[in-house]
């Protein structure tokens, strides 16, 4: 007896719950975002007056507008003089940093400086347009701090993919070389040999790290190193790749010299970042192993009008940049995938549509191909193909609005009136008084 009145009682409390799942489904509200054209980013199709329908956080359908009334309880937002399209996608930022290269400024920087400046940036940066981005080194993990409270509502600003400290070899870019040998200072992330590598990889997980970012070679914003050394040995870099792939992380390696960027691609890197000095040999190992090439182009067009560099890197940044452009050329002709990313922190943030202007009108993407680099690219890359990339039913609702035709005019993507990040409104300059 006592059996079955728990099994009645057990009944009723399923019917309960079902019930009210589906009085709260009969009661959630929708945003209807009314579009004078969707852009479609895998096809380059832009039919006109569609009706993206956002609950929650979430696209639940698309439809033609004419068969999609107001409902009550339904909030409109008129878009229909607008082309509507993604959120776009940076894969290489740095939200925590600032672009001040003198010595000083770095050496007297705190983790309380890197977290207020990383608030300020995440807010431009989503104003801008771009609602997901992977941050690709920060010291003391204040990227992964930054993630966690956009996450949670305290701030504005993108989905974000954290690294933490990148990964390099004693003496390398990612080390500190501004102080001599009696401070005994060092990288956060340096470490040395297979073991020591391993343990580092493991220890960054550990702390929130999304993604592994390691120096394959020398930098040009660093001291006593070269950009076209590699850093990293072949082996190391496997070590590197297999724990952070068995724990479920991609690895992005920072890359300018060709030997590098060959032994990182051998070693099954998900990306390499700059490739400046890219060579056949290297693209064929990139595209034998599906290695995504992230440019960050539009930085040597910033620099050489606007730069002012310590002249301890001035140099360096001036041998890069006459490479680097031909040798990314060639790479995408010969059908590397490319994924947007600027390294915006060596110009300043909330600029980084200009790296699509760059893949355009000087590496000869089309502007569709532009787009794609910073959408279902970049989404790919990330491992995020069901969450981003796209205008689709089940993918966040993250929502750009652009003043005219982007696939006639990229440019257009430099200046966004309206954004909707999760089905929130972030930036609407459509509706202003």
């Amino acid at each position: 007896m006592r059996t079955t009145n728990h099994r009645k009682l057990y009944l009723l409390l399923i019917l309960l719950q079902i019930t009210a799942v589906s009085v709260t489904a009969q009661t959630a509200t929708r945003t209807l975002v009314r579009t004078g054209h969707l852009l479609n980013v895998k096809t380059g199709a832009e039919p006109a007056a569609q009706t993206i329908i956002v609950t929650g956080d979430r696209i639940t359908a698309i439809a033609p507008t004419a068969s999609t009334p107001k409902q009550s309880g339904d909030t409109e937002i008129d878009l229909t003089k607008y082309t509507v399209m993604p959120g776009l996608i940076d894969v290489h930022t740095h939200l925590t940093m600032a672009p001040n290269f003198d010595p000083y400024y770095e050496l007297t920087m705190t983790p309380a400086k890197e977290a207020i400046i990383g608030v300020e940036n995440a807010k431009i940066t989503l104003e801008a347009g771009f609602t997901t981005v992977r941050n690709v080194g920060a010291n003391d993990y204040t990227d992964v701090a930054l993630r966690d409270e956009i996450n949670a509502g305290h701030i504005p600003g993108p989905h974000m993919q954290a690294s933490g400290p990148a990964l390099g070899i004693t003496g390398g870019h990612m080390d500190e070389n501004l102080l001599p040998f009696e401070y005994h200072v060092h990288g956060q992330a340096v470490a040395d040999g297979i073991a020591a590598v391993q343990h580092q990889v493991r220890e960054n997980i550990k702390y929130g790290a999304d993604l592994i970012k390691i120096g394959a070679t020398g930098g040009v914003l660093s001291k006593g190193d070269d950009p076209q050394a590699s850093q990293y040995t072949l082996e190391e870099m496997q070590a590197i790749v297999a724990d952070a792939h068995r724990l479920g992380r991609k690895v992005a390696a920072h890359a300018h010299g060709g030997q590098g960027i060959l032994w990182a691609s051998e070693a099954g890197v998900d990306s390499i970042e700059h490739g400046s000095y890219l060579n056949d040999e290297g693209i064929a190992m990139m595209k034998k192993h599906s290695t995504y090439f992230v440019p960050t182009a539009y930085l040597i067009d910033w620099m050489q009008e606007f730069g002012k560099l310590p002249p301890l890197y001035q140099q360096k940044m001036k041998d890069v940049s006459a490479v680097e452009k031909q040798n990314a050329t060639k790479a995408i002709k010969a059908g590397v995938k490319v994924a947007l990313g600027t390294d915006a922190a060596v110009y300043p943030h909330g600029l980084n549509a200009h790296e699509i202007d760059v893949y355009v009108n000087q590496f000869g993407m089309s502007p569709l191909q532009g787009i794609q680099t910073g959408t279902i690219n970049a989404a790919d890359l990330m491992g995020w193909t069901d969450r981003v990339g796209t205008v689709e039913p089940g993918k966040w609702a993250d929502i750009i609005a652009i003043d005219g035709d982007p696939l006639k005019d990229v440019k257009l993507l430099q200046h966004v009136p309206f954004v909707m990040k999760s089905g929130i409104v972030y930036k609407d300059e459509v509706h202003k008084q």
